[in-house]
């Protein structure tokens, strides 16, 4: 259980070192992710009102696809990247900060990256 402890409180440590550095508004607003062994998660989030101004998951674009073919999970991040950088485009959004929290740069957290800039999104 100790060494348990330990890796989430580093885990807490690095969230905290990401987020020192970073705030968003309503004209740039965070773009925060959340990565579930299973499903991909991202937000919009306005820091100064509080507000969370979009938000989409691999799990409810599954769940409205109903039995679609579905992809890898690097593939389902690219989607949800894609789809937040349209529905923010629509939203008159055109740029956002990354909220990366503890988890690299790479792999489903980048193709998540690389389809939101294809979506239209700047980051």
């Amino acid at each position: 259980m100790k060494a348990k402890k330990k890796l989430n409180q580093k885990r807490i440590r690095r969230v905290a070192r990401v987020r020192a550095a970073i705030s968003g508004t309503a004209v740039r607003p965070r773009l925060a992710v959340r990565r579930s062994n299973r499903y991909f998660y991202a937000q919009l989030i306005d820091d100064v009102k509080g507000n969370t101004l979009l938000s989409a998951s691999s799990f409810a674009m599954e769940k409205a696809a109903k039995g679609a073919v579905k992809g890898n999970k690097t593939a389902d991040a690219f989607s949800v990247g894609e789809f937040i950088g349209k529905k923010a485009g629509e939203l008159g959004i055109k740029s956002a900060v990354f909220d990366r929290r503890s988890y690299k740069f790479h792999g489903r957290v980048k193709s998540f990256v690389d389809g939101a800039k294809k979506g239209g999104l700047t980051i």
